[in-house]
């Protein structure tokens, strides 16, 4: 009986160390997978609004360290980026593949760029469009979306005004074929008038929108004189990406209705937007990240 008791006694005590080791490896997966849940939220949380950067924001860094800027960038919260640098078919001195590598392991993606191209005039058409297309192969592989003309020579009358936008209409057609579209954006000196209307609503109306859409720079229209969110109310269709910018950091100066800009944005289907930050009030880096955290904690910005 008591040698019985005995042998009961030691299988309840396995059956008990092997309930506090199953409790105890179902407590330590469990808090391991709470972490990475925790873990996960916070990441997502991290890079749940799609706030973009046009890295001419920090030009100069970017020559020195591309990556390590690109990794700080990426830290930051930044999710797209859009490029400024095209040259010799490298873009920041790397092959379009390589870019597009390097941006997707730091967990973000390149969807746009800016693309000066050669002088043109129309004897140097045929040229010109050769070299767009070299450019549309190269940032194809990299996986841009949008490319961009960052500006253009300002006609002075009304006939040149057309041969710039013939120019971007046969961009817009090269491009049209792929998953890339062609835009054009501008600065303050496209709201001079010529024969009583801007040059900006005389590329507008002389542009195919099937082929040439705008990237608004809300500051420069702003500083124009214009209302960025009139423009958008007017064009609905033509601006879906924007660049958000400032005097300075992003939210700096007041001047810049944002929440309006967003709204209004979003309602007509924005697909993309960008902070570039021109000047500062403190190291481009440090101007970049308070413009991120601006953003970030706006309920305006998704």
């Amino acid at each position: 009986m008591t040698k019985y008791s005995n042998k009961s006694e030691i299988i309840r005590k396995m059956t008990n160390r092997r309930d506090f080791l199953k409790t105890s490896s179902l407590l330590v997966a469990g808090s391991l997978i709470g972490n990475q849940m925790l873990q996960g939220s916070v990441l997502q949380k991290k890079g749940k609004k799609a706030i973009g950067l046009q890295l001419y924001s920090l030009r100069d860094a970017m020559k020195v360290d591309a990556l390590g800027t690109l990794k700080q960038v990426a830290d930051m919260g930044y999710i797209t980026l859009e490029a400024a640098n095209y040259a010799d078919g490298k873009i920041y001195g790397m092959s379009p593949a390589e870019l597009k590598k390097t941006v997707k392991d730091l967990g973000m993606k390149m969807t746009s760029a800016h693309l000066g191209g050669p002088n043109y005039t129309k004897e140097t058409h045929n040229e010109a469009m050769d070299w767009w297309k070299k450019a549309l192969e190269d940032h194809l592989e990299a996986g841009v979306r949008f490319l961009v003309k960052p500006s253009m020579p300002m006609p002075k009358t009304l006939d040149e005004v057309k041969i710039w936008c013939d120019f971007y209409n046969a961009i817009g057609e090269l491009t049209s074929g792929s998953k890339v579209q062609f835009g054009y954006h501008n600065h303050d000196r496209e709201f001079a008038k010529i024969e009583g209307e801007s040059i900006y609503d005389l590329m507008l109306k002389n542009t195919d929108p099937k082929k040439v859409f705008f990237e608004m720079d809300v500051y420069w229209v702003t500083k124009g004189g214009a209302s960025p969110v009139d423009y958008m109310k007017k064009y609905s269709d033509r601006f879906p990406v924007l660049h958000i910018k400032d005097e300075k950091e992003i939210g700096e100066s007041g001047l810049i209705d944002f929440k309006s800009i967003y709204e209004t944005a979003y309602k007509n289907g924005l697909k993309d937007s960008f902070v570039e930050v021109e000047r500062y009030n403190f190291d481009p880096i440090v101007s970049v990240r308070k413009s991120y955290e601006y953003l970030n904690a706006a309920s305006y910005v998704k």
